[in-house]
């Protein structure tokens, strides 16, 4: 028997990316750039320790009102979409039509289906949200569980950049290694991100790279300029 295998982790997917993305890129800006103008291992890490807490916070925040504002707009919709069937039927019927009319189907066809639909109110909205507006009902428990896969991802890729120089003696030497993690880490990330939107993985790993290594070098330069 045929089973067709489908990846239907996308949303946790996209969590983890956009919290380890800025989790691996953003504290290892600031670490280089930090490495650049102080002396004690200790100084960078505590700043590193504090970016990646209000980063976490921040980015979680960020991902819990995206997804609430999602579940607030398919509701507003769907409130619109049921006001509608009720005031002008005729109309949400011929949108019906108008869908089914663009994969082919006969106006017979097209007229039965969506008599049919209209028997029953909810299973016509539902399709009107999903066909016509291209809207799938969002989890409720989405928000909060978006913010936690952010956060999480942010501080497991935080703190990749910045493990170097708790066993470091300088900062100096503490960048050279974190570079090194840092690089591999993003090469690794980037690699297998790509892979699964299904482009070109090595591409991708190239460019993540390079994104985060421009990232640091500009933050050290800019603090060697400035002290």
């Amino acid at each position: 028997m045929h089973q067709e295998k489908h990846f239907t982790a996308s949303e946790i997917v996209r969590d983890v990316i956009i919290g380890m993305s800025d989790g691996l890129t953003v504290p290892f800006a600031l670490t280089a750039g930090l490495s650049g103008v102080v002396h004690a291992n200790s100084f960078v890490i505590t700043a590193g320790i504090a970016e990646i807490v209000a980063g976490s916070i921040a980015m979680g925040l960020g991902g819990f009102l995206s997804a609430k504002t999602e579940i607030e707009h398919y509701q507003t919709e769907l409130q619109r979409e049921y006001a509608e069937v009720e005031r002008i039927p005729e109309q949400e019927k011929d949108e019906v039509k108008e869908v089914f009319a663009n994969y082919g189907l006969s106006e017979k066809l097209q007229n039965d289906i969506a008599e049919q639909l209209s028997l029953d109110k909810d299973q016509w909205v539902d399709f009107m949200m999903r066909f016509e507006l291209g809207m799938e009902k969002p989890d409720p428990k989405r928000a909060k569980q978006s913010a936690f896969n952010i956060g999480i991802s942010y501080v497991l890729g935080g703190f990749i950049p910045l493990l170097a120089y708790f066993f470091t003696n300088t900062p100096e030497e503490g960048l050279r290694i974190s570079a090194i993690i840092t690089i591999i880490a993003l090469f690794a990330f980037g690699y297998f991100k790509t892979k699964l939107t299904g482009q070109k993985p090595l591409e991708g790993a190239f460019k993540t790279v390079l994104i985060g290594a421009l990232a640091a070098g500009a933050a050290f330069g800019i603090a060697k300029l400035i002290s």
